[in-house]
Parts: C-alpha cells; structure tokens; sequence
C-alpha cells in the first residue's frame, strides 16, 4: 500500500514559492481565530493552537482537496459549547477531556463512514438547512460575544434569556474594555470593506492588498495586547485578558472515553460530523472548480475523520475545513496541502516559543474578531431567494435557524432536517397528475391544461410525475375514479409512466386492484413508456401477465391502439 499523498507523488518545484507563502499568511490568520474559536468553545485558548498542528498534517495525508484549510471553526466550535456545556463546567478538566472525546468520536464517524464509502451524505442536508443552520449559529454566536465586549458576565440557555442578561448587566459595562471592543470591530469592519481599495489606490498590488484586508485581525491582536501591557490595563481598568498560555507543543496521549458520557456526546458527535463534512465539501467543490479540479467526497471523509482523531490525540476539539482560511489558502497562491503542512509547522514554533506573546491579549478582541467573522456568515441572500423560488425551502431555512436561536444547535438543525424530509413526504404524496393529449401533427403529448392538444375519444391518458409508493398511490386511483365519472364513454385509461421510477407493493396492489375493477366495467388499463427496471419487476407479476400485450413503448402506439380498438371495447352501463 502507498502511504504517500496523492499530491506528493507528483509535486513540482514550480509549486512550492506558492505553498510556503499561502502557508505564512494563513498562520498569520489562523493565530487568532484559533484562540478565539477556544473562547468560543469554553476552552482553554492554548487548546486551540493545538488543534491548528496534527490535524492539518492528518487532513494533508488523507483529504482530496488541495486547497481546503483544516481547523478550528465557528460553527464546530459553538457546537462543541453547546454538547459540553451541560455535562462540566467551561474550561474545567472535565470539560477538557469531554472536549478530546468528542472529537475522537467525530472523527471516529467520519472515518467509518469514509470506509463504508458514505460520501453521498454531503447531500443529506439540503442547501437551505445549512443556510439556516449557519445563519442561526452566527446569530447565536454574535450575542454570545456581547459580554466579552462590554466586560461584563452575562449567559443564557438561549438567545432571548442572554439578551435580557445583558440588558441588565448594561450599567456595569467596563468602560475600556468596551473602547478596545468597538474599536476592533469597527476597525476590522472598516479593513474588511475597505482597506483593499485604499491600498490599490495606493498602487498595492490587488492580490496583495486583498490578503492584506484578512490579515487585519492580527494586526488587532498585535496592536491591543501592547497597548494593554504597556498601559496595564489588565491591573489598572480591569480589562479581562488571555493570560498565561503554556507554552511547549501538545503531549500526545489517548483521550479517556468515559462509558457515560458516550451516550450524551453521541448525537452533537454524528451532527458535527455531517454539518462540518458538508461545509468542508461545499467549499472545497467551489474552489475545486476555479482550477478545474475534482475532490473524492469518500477521500474527504477519511481526511476529516483523520483530522479530528488527531486534534483528539493531541489535546484539541473538533475542527473542519474553514470557508474564510480557505479563500485565503486559494488566494495566496496555495497548489497542495503542503501549504497546510507549513502552517502547522509555523504553529508549532509559536506554541513552543511564542506563546507569552498572547499573555496581555484581551478577551474584547478575540470577541470582535468572532463577531466580524460571524455576521458575514448570516445568509440573507439565500432566504430571499427561496422565498421567491420555492417557499417550503424557505420556511425550512428560518424554522432552522429560529430552533437555533431559540433552542440550540442540535434542535435546529434536527428541526430543519425533520421539516426539509417532511415537505418531501408531503410532495412525494401529492404527486403532480396530468392528463395529457397529442400535439396537432406530432408525436408529442402535454398536458391537457397547458397546451393546445387533440384527445382521443373514450381514452383518458393519465401521465403521474413522481414513483408510485404506499403514500400516493390512492390519490392516483382517486383521480383516475374521478376522470372516469366525469367522461361517459371511457373504453381505455393510459397511464403514462415516464417520470415513475419505482413501484412499490402498496402502489402494485392498487394498480392490480384498479386493474381487476376496470375490467369488470369493460375498460381497458393500459400502461406506456415503462422504465425498464420497472417493467422486469412488473413482468413477474400477476399485473404483469393480465397487462401482455398492453404495455407500450411510447404514448404514441398506446394511442394508435386505443383508437384501433375503439369499437371493440363499449363499455357495460
């Protein structure tokens, strides 16, 4: 077996200025946010810089992509602060080790499912579920981090209690605390919007001063933990600050499974597993396809999977591909995973050397760069167009994000899947039926209402667009029994099966049932443009035998034959 990477096997040189430079710049990136991303999760942050080594060396030995940037997230990291919160006390030892077991068993999931070959689940979760789910959780997020940029201790189990905390701990809003959070959110707004124009209009190169714009968030870091070392803000306005981060690289060692917490962590376990596979896929596909590249979503599975095995092994939490580290991965001219593999490096030496850097570093900060992060994540676009396409799809996306915002991340995102699975239950069972007639001088059939077509007399020609299953097949019957009382005369009913796909036992004992009724009523069934695994299965049948001779190719000869058989078939009163 060949355990070298597929993109190692034919690296070339010319590859490599590009996979070191994207690899700097998203280390510079990823300090940051994998220091806020451990505020967000209720962990320690130095555990976030463990999270950023192993598994990016795990996802480039297994994962397709050559661009995706593995790591801690938002979403993932909410999710974890959600499934833990209950069982220990943030930050606690306890809430550590559940932290290590919870990747472990995510990564555990997607490695199974990446051997069984599950790929196909990256479409288990319809788009607008997503959008919801993501948009929630960045709502969800932001007023999570209100407290930290006012200073003040403030909570809730849901977004309205949090709120009404917050409206009450107002008064006692550390007054720098606030000038250092507002100061960063405004600048990181401003340098997200606009720092990239001003400095091409400075003659920056685009590329350059596009990179620069994402990179504002360490200059935040950089410039608010001198001002609150040199000015000891920390002793003197009581501004809340990172602290002592250990420093040395993470101790290797197998998280403790505790029997009892397995049974909690299982469910926020498989919903990480699936909502972090299908965002990591989704981005990237998109960047994929910008250099007309391909990804394996089995090859995915088993990267991912690797990725948090070893954030488990090495003292970190769950971590998937990031859509805003990954851009910026593209956009520095990354060519293979060894830009991740640098960056891993890079974060190796900061955890072993640099870490007293972060020691003044104030909360404030790491909450605005999650604030900034998150709103853009908040999916306006996608509600409105649904909302004007399909409007099922759109009640889906705000029932997920409202169960989000209202309950937590796992109701909303099982109440998005139960109402995305429910509306296509309800659709499946109220299939689109039309009754179709030929186009003058053709050989082409359309509905009835739509078109201007020619019907044959004592023929009703039924076309069914959806399989035939225990859930539509009466109100097929009933419309059929309804054409048949509406139309005296009727000598043969067509059923035009082009969109049916299967047929279930229920939907063959109605078919066998109207069959048999039919006939004693002197009508002829008859059956056209059948797929072929349909038709072997309805052969062996005893529908199949009282239908021989009854089963067209095409529309077209089942009315050639209906208008042929006419006088035979009169019908009994």
């Amino acid at each position: 077996m060949n355990i070298v990477p597929h993109w190692m096997r034919g690296y070339q040189r010319h590859w490599l200025s590009g996979d070191l430079v994207a690899g700097v710049i998203v280390t510079v990136m990823l300090i940051p946010q994998s220091l806020a991303y451990a505020l967000l999760a209720g962990l320690p942050p130095e555990m976030g810089l463990y999270a950023s080594i192993l598994p990016i060396m795990a996802y480039a030995l297994l994962g397709s992509s050559m661009t995706l940037a593995v790591g801690p997230v938002a979403v993932a990291s909410l999710m974890t602060a959600s499934a833990l919160q209950p069982l220990a006390a943030p930050g606690s030892a306890d809430y550590v080790a559940l932290a290590m077991l919870l990747a472990l068993l995510s990564g555990g999931m997607l490695l199974l499912f990446g051997v069984l070959r599950l790929g196909f689940l990256a479409h288990f979760l319809s788009h607008p579920v997503i959008s919801g789910f993501i948009s929630g959780s960045a709502i969800l997020i932001a007023v999570g981090q209100v407290k930290h940029l006012l200073g003040v201790k403030a909570g809730g189990a849901h977004v309205l209690e949090t709120l009404l905390q917050l409206a009450q701990a107002v008064p006692d809003t550390n007054g720098v605390t606030l000038g250092i959070g507002a100061g960063s959110v405004l600048f990181l707004l401003v340098a997200r919007t606009y720092l990239a124009p001003w400095l091409v209009r400075a003659g920056v190169n685009a590329k350059l001063a596009d990179l620069a714009s994402k990179l504002a968030p360490m200059l935040a870091v950089l410039v608010s933990t001198a001002l609150v070392a040199a000015l000891r803000w920390d002793e003197t306005a009581r501004v809340s600050i990172v602290g002592a981060v250990p420093q040395g690289l993470p101790v290797l060692a197998f998280p403790s499974i505790v029997l009892s917490a397995v049974g909690p962590l299982w469910l926020p376990a498989l919903l990480i597993s699936l909502v972090g596979f299908v965002e990591s896929v989704s981005v990237a596909q998109s960047l994929a396809l910008k250099r007309q590249q391909r990804i394996q979503p089995n090859r995915e599975l088993l990267g991912l999977g690797a990725a948090n095995v070893a954030s488990a092994l090495s003292g970190g939490f769950p971590v998937t591909g990031g859509f805003a580290r990954s851009v910026v991965n593209f956009s520095a001219g990354a060519n293979t995973p060894l830009a991740g593999v640098v960056s891993a490096v890079l974060m190796g030496v900061v955890i072993a050397a640099l870490t007293g850097v972060f020691h003044y570093l104030p909360h404030a900060v790491l909450a605005a760069t999650i604030v900034v992060a998150v709103v853009s994540l908040i999916d306006v676009q996608t509600l409105r167009e649904a909302w004007r396409y399909d409007k099922a799809d759109a009640l889906s996306l705000l029932a997920t994000a409202g169960g989000v915002i209202a309950w937590g991340v796992e109701v909303g995102i099982l109440m998005g899947v139960g109402l995305s699975l429910g509306t296509l239950v309800w659709r499946s069972s109220h299939p689109h039926i039309a009754v179709v007639g030929r186009v003058p001088g053709t050989e082409h059939f359309r509905n009835i209402v739509r078109h201007s077509v020619a019907t044959e007399p004592g023929l009703i020609a039924v076309r069914v667009d959806e399989s035939l299953y225990f859930a539509n097949s009466e109100v097929l019957q009933d419309t059929i029994e309804s054409l048949i009382a509406a139309q005296s005369g009727t000598r043969h009913v067509l059923l035009v099966c082009s969109a049916i796909n299967q047929i279930d036992a229920t939907a063959l004992g109605m078919l066998t049932d109207l069959e048999r009724s039919l006939t004693q009523r002197g009508i002829k069934l008859l059956l056209a443009e059948v797929k072929g695994p349909v038709l072997d299965r309805l052969q062996t049948t005893a529908l199949g035998q009282q239908l021989q001779g009854r089963v067209f190719l095409s529309t077209h000869q089942a009315f050639v034959f209906a208008h042929q058989h006419a006088a035979l078939a009169v019908p009994t009163p």
